[in-house]
């Protein structure tokens, strides 16, 4: 199993995560949101809102898997994308994203 995706869930049973676009949106006004990952599959609109708004409020974000496996690490279903609330987790995640 893919190790961004190992982190995710266990992201998601620390209580680290928002998912979900208004959630997400939510997370990163209220600077709660340490990383954005965008899945690759998501729609145009919806990418451009959530990268505005990181790009707005000095968040960080990457594009990374698909929904479905996105959705997956998370528990959840058709979740385009997941704010990281923790700064460990997060900078775990990008660490491995940037090898």
């Amino acid at each position: 199993m893919d190790k961004v995706y190992g982190l995710l869930g266990l992201a998601t049973r620390a209580g680290k995560i928002a998912f979900g676009t208004e959630q997400v949106l939510e997370a990163i006004t209220y600077n709660k949101a340490k990383l954005v990952v965008i899945a690759t599959d998501t729609s145009e609109n919806s990418k451009k809102k959530i990268i505005n708004t990181c790009d707005k409020n000095n968040v960080q974000y990457v594009e990374y898997g698909t929904i479905e496996q996105n959705s997956k690490a998370i528990g959840k279903t058709n979740k385009a994308v997941i704010a990281i609330k923790d700064i460990g987790f997060a900078e775990s995640i990008l660490k491995i994203i940037k090898k």
